[in-house]
């Protein structure tokens, strides 16, 4: 009926169609009032009815899960290993395996013994007991390889230790000092406040370098804070001093070229090379730092934005803390801000990873031969003078080759970036390469053949590994020392 023909029928007509009106819009606005308070009493129910009082730093995760069930849920979901990208994905894998050369990039450290790729937040204590590379302590009369600082980002353990024993205690005690107490992985505590549930940094390495720059990090907004609760493990480091003490080297800027410049005037190394007897630098994972070099750091994107994407469920909005590649859950990332399929994403991906890995691929044989070179020159009776330059090569190339491969996802987070790094590493070896001929040259070898690398096993080999023995050790401390450290932590409640 037209509004017209309402009118002619007359006024009654006219105040029975408003009434009728009126009527639906209070209803449909009692609606909506209702269920905005019954979303807000749902909101109210989770973050009020608290089930377990959580008080200082409680590292067990559990018990904050009673009362942030859903985010709990998510995090669980870190244990699951059914992810596989073209490069890598949540499964462990052996890298040294597919890429023996390496193990002679890291001869005489303890890499070349164990190296695969990392498993979800669920395994960081199982895998660190695991590794190789912290050695058999009590196995056969052995000794630690490694300080306390090497538990600094495995566990919300870490930053209770911290405040019961002293900062600098627990840098330099011995890494199987804390073996009974850092017992619960990456979980809660390692980012959250407990009495306002606010993101907060547990680890003073990053509140110190921020201040060394000057920075207060109590000024960092919310959504930096979606990326620095990340930072306090995902970045480059080392252990500063006897004392073993956790320190980013950020104090003259966060490029590879301002850290390397940062280790070069302390004259520092993390190891000397067993072969080429080089002063070696060690890339940890420096994430953070090529991320805030990237298309998506540089726009503001946080790492939760594409690693912890929001979820919605009823009322609530939360991050899924199931942290894990972008890859495996496109339409909940990539997709909130980018207008194409799935699979046309991922490949934009996968060929930003096959152009950069091309390079790497190429500059690993290239820098294990540098080693191997500088070793012949040394048992020919080279001098100290005449092998400073090309060591000091050396050490630059392989410091861009490890940045470039150490960090996670660099070939995404920064391509362009990762790209120049690495060429420049693999410009760098071959000038080193140049220069050993030369003094190879004056010792009277014009001519050597290259050790057989072709696989992990041979490669140990060469380099004086026996690797027999080493696991042979490990399973004895998995079977023996590591059952004790739980009994001791289940008596105590740390679990």
């Amino acid at each position: 009926m037209k509004f017209n023909d309402l009118i002619n029928k007359g006024p009654i007509y006219v105040a029975g169609a408003v009434f009728i009106a009126v009527a639906l819009g209070v209803f449909l606005l009692a609606v909506l009032a209702a269920t905005i308070t019954f979303r807000r009493a749902e909101v109210a129910s989770i973050y009020n009815n608290v089930k377990v009082p959580i008080e200082g730093i409680e590292p067990r995760s559990g018990l904050w899960g009673q009362n942030y069930p859903r985010e709990w849920e998510t995090w669980k979901k870190t244990r699951e290993m059914d992810f596989k990208s073209k490069y890598l994905g949540s499964v462990m894998d052996d890298v040294l395996a597919h890429r023996p050369e390496m193990v002679v990039l890291w001869a005489g450290y303890a890499f070349s013994r164990d190296y695969s790729a990392p498993r979800g937040h669920w395994y960081t204590i199982e895998d660190m007991r695991q590794t190789l590379r912290v050695g058999a302590p009590g196995v056969d009369g052995q000794g630690d390889l490694q300080p306390g600082t090497c538990w600094a980002c495995k566990s919300p353990d870490v930053p209770r230790l911290m405040q019961e024993k002293g900062l600098e205690n627990f840098y330099q005690a011995k890494w199987s000092d804390w073996g009974p107490e850092v017992v619960n992985a990456i979980g809660c505590a390692d980012c959250h406040d407990p009495a306002t549930m606010n993101l907060t940094i547990t680890r003073p390495a990053l509140v110190e370098a921020y201040q060394r720059q000057g920075k207060n990090i109590k000024d960092a907004t919310l959504q930096e804070m979606r990326s620095l609760v990340c930072a306090q493990c995902h970045v480059e480091y080392y252990f500063k001093g006897d004392g073993k003490y956790l320190t980013f080297p950020w104090d003259d800027g966060m490029s590879m070229e301002d850290m390397e410049a940062y280790y070069d005037n302390l004259d520092y190394g993390d190891w000397t090379h067993a072969l080429s007897k080089t002063k070696m630098l060690k890339a940890q994972h420096p994430d953070y730092e090529l991320f805030k070099l990237g298309t998506h750091g540089q726009r503001g994107l946080s790492c939760a934005d594409c690693h912890m994407p929001y979820i919605s469920e009823g009322g609530l909005k939360f991050s899924d803390h199931h942290l894990m590649s972008p890859l495996k859950n496109v339409a909940s990332t990539c997709q909130t801000c980018h207008r194409d399929t799935e699979a046309n994403l991922i490949s934009y991906v996968y060929e930003r990873q096959d152009k950069i890995l091309e390079i790497r691929d190429r500059l690993e044989p290239e820098l294990a031969k540098a080693h191997i070179m500088a070793k012949l020159a040394w048992e020919k009776g080279a001098a100290e003078a005449e092998m400073a330059p090309a060591q000091k090569l050396i050490r630059a190339a392989q410091w861009r080759w490890d940045f470039g491969v150490a960090s996670h996802g660099a070939s995404f987070h920064a391509p362009i970036e990762t790209q120049r790094i690495l060429a420049h590493g693999l410009d760098k070896a071959l000038q080193a390469q140049m220069l050993l001929k030369d003094v190879l040259y004056g010792q009277g070898l014009t001519e050597f053949e290259m050790p057989d690398l072709s696989s992990k096993e041979k490669a140990q080999a060469y380099i004086g590994l026996d690797m027999d023995k080493l696991r042979g050790q490990k399973a004895e401390f998995v079977k023996t020392v590591v059952p004790q450290w739980l009994d001791a932590a289940r008596k105590n409640g740390r679990i």
